[in-house]
């Protein structure tokens, strides 16, 4: 990834999944404007808002976006700022030789889960696993300082991750995975990565137990914890607020098993304060 404070000075703005709807225009500038204070210019995709129901446009149109953004040597990162439910539908129109030979990064969270893995699968690429409207919520402040820190400095505390272990002491492989839901789109697709000796990455953000537990008996059949060196839970917005019997930690190790590596961390996930991790980077866990 290129050094933003150095050779970067405009970032993409897409919107691959769910279109935004036009009363949050105001929010989507204050947006805007933050990232333009912070000294970066920001280049909008056409395809951001509302046309239809939850689309801002076709498949081809917003994938062919994304990819401008790719082809633009201006544009030195590219950050996502949708989710919901329809992210997956980019995938086959995205230029994935074009992809492979950038240096730019891509950014987005939650249903961008699908586009960040197909990337790592299909050109071996990092994508950091966050999402930058995260700078006008109710941590902005903290959000900014670290953003400045790690996308414009260089620096690690968009990245720094505090996590403990639910079970064994160290894992180290490259981290895959994001949203349960939405990874799980990619079973059975040329997008799913190789589970071999990877860490999975699990967060959600309105999962009930029932959902967990059928997201996990997935993986489960689809031998994902024969395959993996362990698993890095983030949170999991709606079971952590409430009171869920069995708790996804409980959930995790009836399905995975007593014997794999499983850590937890509240640092990413869909929270405000959440951080970045990077999906296709190996990473090293331990006590």
């Amino acid at each position: 990834m290129k050094n933003i404070g150095e050779s970067i000075k405009k970032i993409g703005i897409v919107s691959c999944s769910n279109a935004w709807n036009r009363s949050n225009e105001e929010k989507i500038n204050t947006l805007l404007n933050v990232i333009n204070d912070i000294g970066l210019e920001c280049v909008m995709s056409d395809f951001i808002y509302e046309e239809e129901a939850y689309f801002s446009g076709s498949a081809k149109e917003k994938a062919d976006a994304l990819n401008k953004m790719y082809a633009d040597d201006s544009v030195g990162a590219i950050f996502d700022i949708s989710g919901g439910d329809v992210a997956n539908e980019v995938l086959e129109y995205l230029d994935y030789d074009l992809i492979a030979k950038s240096d730019k990064k891509f950014y987005g969270y939650s249903d961008l889960s699908t586009v960040i893995n197909a990337i790592y699968t299909k050109t071996g690429r990092v994508s950091g696993l966050y999402q930058i409207r995260n700078l006008i919520y109710e941590a902005g402040d903290i959000q900014i300082e670290n953003f400045i820190d790690t996308v414009i400095k260089g620096g690690n505390a968009l990245n720094n991750i505090n996590y403990y272990f639910i079970q064994e002491h160290y894992m180290e492989g490259v981290v895959i995975g994001g949203n349960i839901r939405c990874f799980l789109k990619l079973a059975g697709t040329e997008y799913m990565p190789d589970m071999t000796d990877k860490i999975l990455l699990l967060e959600g953000l309105n999962t009930t137990s029932q959902q967990a537990a059928t997201h996990l008996c997935q993986l489960r059949q689809m031998g994902a914890f024969n395959k993996i060196r362990g698993i890095l839970l983030g949170t999991f917005t709606k079971l952590d607020a409430e009171i869920f019997v069995p708790s996804i930690e409980e959930l995790v190790q009836r399905y995975a098993g007593k014997d794999i590596p499983i850590a937890r961390t509240m640092d990413i996930g869909h929270g405000w304060e959440s951080k970045c991790i990077n999906i296709g980077e190996s990473m090293r866990f331990e006590e």
